[in-house]
């Protein structure tokens, strides 16, 4: 087949898809694409690169400027984003409450500006990572935000996993990149690492969606409908295995794992089995490591025991941090002389992340930083079990998303603003934190209904479905 067969092929695949998924009953807000939009980009190539206006490899100076071109698109994105949210402001603000870890985040984030090197850059860059929150907004606000969130995965998936295969059998120009050592492919991103970890957040869901059409028989037109979401999730496997990105592979079969698990019936609703199930699998990684089953562990994944170098880089990596309590300053560790002193360290490698999330906080934000970090993830897994003993298939999801971007932060920078672990991050700590907030209001209407004093009507009007919640 040629290239451009294969391209029309893949356009037609991709048009039926969206026509098997369709869903006219459900509907949700047209401003769902703009965050459609902005994962299109950000899970694949800025839009300079996709014009040939920016290298696939950054210079210092590329990184300290940024692309004039891929900031107006982005700003955009969040403008239309803030546009569709004031017209959704009396849903905002309980959500941001229910978040306050989150937004205590963001602040500190702000704050650290002042003892940035480079203030501009930073706060440029902050409020670029506002962005991401802007977009899980739009998500979450939505009438129907378990709906939305559906709408999300298939449509960002539907696109960039097909176009992904496209690049990497018939493109090979641009579906695969060159190390020192290898050829490895890319699809639609930049190198293994960036495709491994968009097609892990993508086919998560796609698993969600999958597992909830077997085991709700009654959906209607269940049977299209599998055969999309399906289709999507064996283009999100195949990809896992071309982009040969252990921690995104290993990740996605913990999320998997965690689903599943939490369909057993001695599972249930039960949030203490949930806790048990996940100290479980904590503990048996943890043993892994300090029984010294690590080692076998990696060489079974086709790695190195030093992980392609990055405890190396780690190593090197901690004495350059400026401020152990507050750190660099928000997004400013790899800018001007340390970034030099890393790629004289490792030359060829052009170096600009700590592969790891927690390391990488540490050095822009401090301990400090790593402490709203774990925060977050503390706070998001909470309310995630809370929201689980409602409604087990929603709730797991939101609950493997948390687990998983704390697991995949071990070795990847998965906290950094428009990275797709820190996205969906975001989104699952604020539609459970949400969730679980409107059902503790719920509650305390109920009970107050109960007492004939309150003089409250016996009926709130409250309906849980559009949250994915059942009554």
């Amino acid at each position: 087949m040629t290239s451009a067969l294969a391209t029309l092929v893949c356009a037609i695949g991709v048009l039926g898809l969206f026509y098997l998924d369709r869903d006219k009953p459900v509907q949700t807000s047209k401003a769902l694409w703009i965050p459609v939009i902005w994962l299109w980009i950000n899970q694949s190539r800025p839009v300079s690169m996709w014009l040939g206006m920016a290298p696939m490899k950054h210079s210092a100076t590329q990184l300290l400027q940024g692309s004039p071109i891929d900031r107006a698109i982005l700003a955009s994105l969040m403008a239309l984003g803030l546009i569709a949210l004031i017209f959704r402001r009396d849903r905002i603000t309980p959500l941001l409450k229910a978040s306050w870890p989150i937004l205590l985040y963001f602040s500190f984030c702000l704050l650290s500006v002042l003892w940035s090197d480079f203030r501009s850059v930073a706060f440029k860059r902050w409020i670029k990572a506002t962005g991401d929150l802007v977009m899980v907004l739009v998500v979450v606000t939505d009438a129907r935000p378990s709906a939305a969130l559906e709408r999300l995965i298939t449509r960002v998936g539907f696109v960039l996993l097909p176009a992904s295969v496209l690049l990497i059998k018939y493109y090979r120009d641009l579906g695969t990149y060159h190390s020192r050592s290898y050829v490895g492919n890319c699809g639609v991103s930049t190198d293994k690492n960036m495709l491994g970890v968009s097609v892990f957040v993508l086919s998560m869901g796609a698993f969600w969606l999958v597992l909830r059409l077997l085991r709700d028989k009654s959906q209607p037109n269940r049977a299209r409908h599998f055969l999309a979401q399906g289709t999507l999730l064996a283009f999100g496997v195949s990809l896992l295995v071309m982009a040969h990105s252990a921690t995104s592979a290993a990740c996605f079969v913990l999320g998997a794992g965690l689903m599943l698990a939490a369909g057993w019936s001695v599972i249930g609703s039960r949030p203490a089995a949930v806790h048990a199930l996940v100290s479980a699998v904590l503990l048996a990684a943890g043993l892994t490591i300090f029984l010294g089953g690590y080692p076998r562990v990696v060489h079974a994944m086709g790695r190195q025991t030093n992980l392609h170098e990055r405890t190396e880089i780690w190593k090197t990596l901690i004495p350059l941090a400026t401020n152990p309590l507050v750190g660099a300053g928000y997004e400013s560790f790899w800018l001007g002389p340390r970034l030099e002193t890393m790629w004289s360290a490792f030359p060829g490698q052009y170096v600009s992340e700590a592969h790891n999330g927690y390391l990488e906080t540490y050095l822009d934000l401090g301990w400090v930083g790593v402490g709203l970090i774990a925060l977050i993830l503390i706070h998001g897994y909470r309310h995630a079990v809370c929201t689980f003993r409602t409604d087990p298939t929603y709730g797991a999801l939101l609950l493997a998303y948390v687990l998983t971007a704390a697991v995949y932060s071990i070795t990847e920078a998965g906290f950094r603003p428009l990275d797709p672990v820190w996205i969906f991050l975001l989104l699952a700590v604020v539609a459970a934190s949400g969730a679980s907030g409107l059902r503790g209001e719920a509650r305390q209407s109920a009970n107050a209904v109960a007492d004939p004093a309150s003089g409250l009507p016996a009926d709130n009007g409250f309906d849980f479905r559009p949250l994915g919640l059942k009554s």
